[in-house]
Parts: C-alpha cells; structure tokens; sequence
C-alpha cells in the first residue's frame, strides 16, 4: 500500500488522483494516527476531502522550492550564499562527505549515479551582542549587532532524480501533519483519562460521605455542603469529557481532529521566503556595502516553532569524490 501511496505525489493534476491513490491516502492516515478511526461509520468519506486537500497543498509548496544548486568544484568560492552556510570551504566538504544519509544512499546504490539529489537541512542561528561600527572616519562602540550563523547541516532525501527527492519531501511533510494529529489525539486522550481518573476518585470520596464513612465528626450541614461540593465537581467534570466526545463519540472525535488539520495544512506547516543582508562576519547590516552580500533561502516552519532552512542541492559523484581525496 505504501508504494501506491508515493506515487500520488508523483501527480501534477492537483485534485484529480485516481481513487484508488486517494484510498491508499486515507488508509495511510488512519494507520499514522489512530487505526480505530475505521470504527466510525464513513470515515473514508469524511476524510476524503481532508486529505484532497492537504496533498495539493504539499505538492504546491514542495514544487514551488527553487531549483537544485549544483555543487561544482570550486562553488564555496564562486557562490555567496554558501559561503555564509559553511565556516569554510574544508567545512562544507567534510559535512557533506560524512553525513551518514549521503553515506548509506550511497552504499545502498547498485548503479553508477551521476549526481544525488538531496535537501540540506540546517537551522538558522542569531544572536545579539555589542560590537563596534565604522561611521565615516569614526569608529562607534557598544553598537547593538546581530550575527547570522547555520548549524546542524543535514542532507534528507536523497535520490538519484530531482523529482524523487522532491516527492521524497512531500511524502515526510504529509506525515509530518500526521504526526501533529497524533500529538493533539494523544493530549486528548491523556486529558480524558485523566478527567475519568479524578471523576473516580470523587465518586468514591462521595460515596462515603453518603455512607457517613466521612462524616463521623462534622456536622448535618458540613457534610450537605461537602456532598454538594463533590456533586458539582462530578459534573463539571461529566460536562468536560462530554466536550472531549462522550464515549461512543470519542472515535468521531479523533477522526474530527485529523480531518480538521488535513483540511487546514496551511495553518499547521509553511514555507517562507527569507533574504538576509549579510557582511563577511556574517552580521546582519541594513545598507549593501563592498563587504555585504544578500542572500535568500526558503525556511519551513511549524505552528509548534520548529525553523528549518531548506536548501536543494545536486552533488555530483565527481564533488563528492574529489572531497574526499581534498581531506585525505
């Protein structure tokens, strides 16, 4: 079934898939967030549109990612934006050569490949310190200053064909939104259990005050305003957990909680173009210089604050090679 459903992110007719990739879809759903979803009566018809919708999403951002930057003999020199990605050019020769994706996409391959297509992964660090700044002939102290660096470079997807890569992407984005629906059923879940838990230990409490277990030193009216008291934490707590899905609802629940965020995917991960005005220190400068250099780069981000800088490459076998005898 899984290698039905990659070949949906193979489609460039958005909203138009054959419905037996649209059934492997919602199947895959169901199977990365609760299996007993299929209890509920029509599931596949109420996630249908859901899940329509979250791959044309996925297919439109994933596409829309620039093409790959070749990485020629010589590119840490010629390319500025890489320039800014490594510490240097022995740093991004070493990174790329010992990630451990690369490595056993490599070792896994029975043919002779030309390039790897690959995503670089890295997150985008800036801090704030005082520096000092050249105002004409004058040189200014104490000045609020921002550096930008990259750190944690790693290389996802690998493939012998752009197209593969891209798909490869759009098929981690799509369970990375299963994974967030999974996360919000687990919290509901865990509230509920929790709400059954306390309602029980209240009940208990409040069959002993009826049974005068205890109430042995209180008065007629402590034990009336005690018993009230518990009552009405009973059913607030019946109130909360019929909010969360009584418990022949609860099922609907969940299959409510992945439609709603398959149906919504713009709110849940993005893209976002950014461009940065860098000089050689890699600060942050608002005026281009001699010494500055504007680069851009695509960022994916998440509502739970997750921040990757996304960067396709092609490595040719020939870069990788020569990397290797380079560190030697």
């Amino acid at each position: 079934m899984f290698g039905l459903f990659q070949s949906i992110f193979g489609s460039k007719s958005f909203g138009n898939y054959p419905e037996s990739l649209i059934k492997a879809a919602i199947e895959h759903a169901v199977d990365g967030t609760d299996p007993w979803i299929r209890a509920v009566s029509g599931y596949k018809k109420k996630l249908r549109p859901a899940v329509i919708n979250a791959i044309d999403y996925i297919v439109s951002l994933v596409d829309a990612i620039p093409p790959p930057l070749l990485m020629e003999s010589g590119i840490f020199t010629s390319d500025s934006i890489l320039r800014n990605f490594f510490i240097s050019s022995m740093d991004m020769q070493k990174v790329i050569t010992s990630d451990v994706n690369l490595i056993n996409f490599q070792r896994n391959q029975t043919d002779d490949l030309s390039s790897i297509y690959t995503f670089m992964v890295m997150q985008k660090q800036e801090k704030a310190f005082l520096g000092a700044e050249l105002s004409g002939d004058i040189i200014l102290h104490d000045i609020p200053q921002v550096v930008v660096s990259f750190e944690s470079h790693n290389f996802i997807d690998p493939s012998a064909m752009e197209d593969e890569t891209r798909n490869k992407l759009k098929r981690r984005i799509f369970d990375h939104f299963l994974a967030l629906a999974l996360k919000r059923i687990s919290i509901v879940k865990t509230e509920r259990t929790k709400l059954e838990q306390y309602r029980e230990l209240l009940q208990s409490k409040l069959n002993l005050f009826l049974s005068g277990g205890l109430g042995f030193n209180k008065s007629t009216i402590e034990n009336e305003l005690d018993i009230s008291s518990i009552e009405n934490s009973i059913i607030q707590i019946n109130s909360q957990l019929l909010e969360l899905g009584s418990d022949d609802k609860v099922l609907e629940v969940y299959l409510g909680i992945v439609a709603d965020l398959l149906s919504h995917p713009e709110e849940h991960v993005w893209v976002s173009r950014e461009t940065l005005l860098l000089d050689r220190m890699g600060i942050k400068r608002s005026v281009s210089g001699s010494d500055t250099t504007e680069i851009s780069f695509d960022t994916v981000s998440d509502d739970e604050g997750y921040n990757l800088v996304f960067v396709l490459l092609e490595i040719p076998h020939s870069f990788l090679n020569d990397s290797k005898k380079e560190q030697k």
